[in-house]
């Protein structure tokens, strides 16, 4: 995980006692993947509850941190409900805004007022998607060069991201690229502020206290933000979404395009491969490479499902090979144990315990089953190529060099895409033991069974 240079904290409450006034009576990094303090900063007898935003330490933002906040700056000045913005800090480059009060997701949460709640957000969305664009362009808020690529203008700027950092095959993010390439997601020339990331806010006795994670916000296609949050669903639980689109189309007066939605939920299933293809591969000291790994491992299932639902592809299973011993399963049983067994009470220490344990039981699983893996990969490139290669790292390059030979062609889609799923799911199944938290696949809502009055 992200551990902050020493000078940093002291560099934060400095600016913000210097901008905001005050003096800062409580700070804390937030045990996460991305540099965030939370800060108490008293003020004319008020405590002011800040939360401070960085930079992510193992991948380039999509767009710059700057553009994050002058997007949400712009919503608040609107009356879209997001934290306050109080402005930028260079070192460390992050910005300070409000730190909301509210509940993420919907632990325990009554049935009503989860329904009042997402009734809510889909009413600002709507909101949202009415605002005037040019505003936003005017500041400098990313859009495509022309209406009719404003769904791919968000897509084009990760596959930018995904170019410069490649030093690796990755055959699978290839196909897919060369599919979207010959069947881009189509905006019909609908263009508005969106979040892109959606699904992501704070309630609260059935209200949105405030919409978070602007990250990757910018001026495209709203239908992008219908097709996020399908992904999301899986772990928070929305709602049915056919129902949630027809109260979309209520509040907005107009249809919602389906089709647009399923190519753009597809895109969206991509953009963690994307931006992590090369974290993952060669992680730097930074990363919290067992959280990169499960959301690529997770999100390239769901990538595979969703184009075998548009292709209307049966998916194939895999069987889970008998784990085998090896002279390491010993030592990496008992690292396990002793990873597990740890009692910390720094919540950061316990953070990164936390971390090194998933990494350890990675690898374990990988001593058990990897060989196993491999072999059945290289099974399947037997087929589809004509020769086996000599092993994994050999395979990748034979294949992506045979997905770039056939990019321009769908001859080979069907066939790509069933032997994609079973590399999918058989990189999931390395991420922890059976029955782990990690391996857990969840399943989104199909196309198929929203109402007849979404399509």
């Amino acid at each position: 995980m992200y551990v902050p240079a020493p000078e940093h904290t002291g560099q934060i409450i400095a600016w913000l006692e210097r901008e905001l006034g005050g003096k800062v009576v409580g700070i804390k990094q937030q045990p996460r993947w991305r540099p965030v303090w939370f800060a108490d900063l008293e003020r004319d007898g008020e405590t002011l509850e800040l939360c401070v935003r960085a930079e992510r330490a193992d991948m380039p933002l999509i767009f710059p941190l700057e553009h994050e906040m002058r997007f949400q700056s712009l919503l608040q000045e609107r009356g879209i409900p997001v934290a306050a913005v109080h402005g930028m800090i260079d070192t460390p480059y992050a910005y300070v805004m409000d730190r909301v009060s509210g509940q993420e997701h919907f632990p325990d949460t009554p049935d009503d007022e989860r329904a009042a709640a997402v009734d809510d957000y889909i009413g600002h969305l709507a909101r949202l998607h009415a605002l005037d664009p040019e505003p936003f362009a005017a500041a400098g808020i990313t859009r495509a060069k022309n209406p009719a690529a404003s769904g791919t203008v968000g897509l084009a700027r990760y596959e930018e991201v995904y170019r410069s950092q490649k030093m690796h095959p990755d055959p699978f993010l290839e196909f897919c690229l060369g599919w979207l390439r010959r069947n881009p997601p189509d905006s019909k020339g609908r263009e508005a502020p969106i979040v892109w990331d959606s699904g992501q806010f704070h309630h609260a006795e059935g209200k949105i206290v405030a919409l978070l994670d602007l990250e990757i916000a910018h001026i495209g296609d709203p239908m992008m933000d219908l097709a996020a949050w399908r992904m999301r669903d899986t772990i928070v639980g929305y709602g049915d979404m056919g129902k949630l689109y027809a109260r979309y189309e209520e509040l907005r007066g107009e249809p919602i395009d389906l089709d647009a939605i399923q190519h753009h939920h597809f895109v969206f299933t991509l953009t963690n491969q994307l931006a992590f293809s090369a974290a993952i591969k060669d992680p730097p000291p930074t990363s919290d490479l067992m959280t990169n790994l499960q959301w690529c491992y997770e999100t390239n299932l769901f990538a595979t499902e969703a184009l075998a639902e548009m292709l209307k592809i049966e998916l194939p299973e895999v069987e889970t090979p008998e784990p085998a011993r090896s002279q390491g399963t010993a030592g990496h049983r008992h690292l396990v144990g002793m990873l597990r067994s740890q009692q910390i009470d720094d919540a950061v220490q316990r953070h990164q315990i936390r971390t090194a344990f998933r990494l350890a039981r990675h690898l374990a699983r990988i001593d058990e089953v990897g060989d196993a893996t491999e072999q059945a990969n290289l099974d399947d490139l037997h087929l589809l190529l004509g020769h086996r290669p000599a092993d994994w790292q050999e395979g990748e390059a034979e294949l992506e060099r045979f997905v770039l030979a056939n990019a321009d062609t769908s001859v080979h889609d069907e066939e790509l895409v069933r032997l994609f799923h079973r590399r999918n799911l058989r990189a999931h199944m390395l991420l922890g033991p059976p029955g782990s938290a990690m391996t857990q696949h969840h399943q989104i809502q199909k196309f198929a069974t929203d109402p007849e009055g979404a399509e």
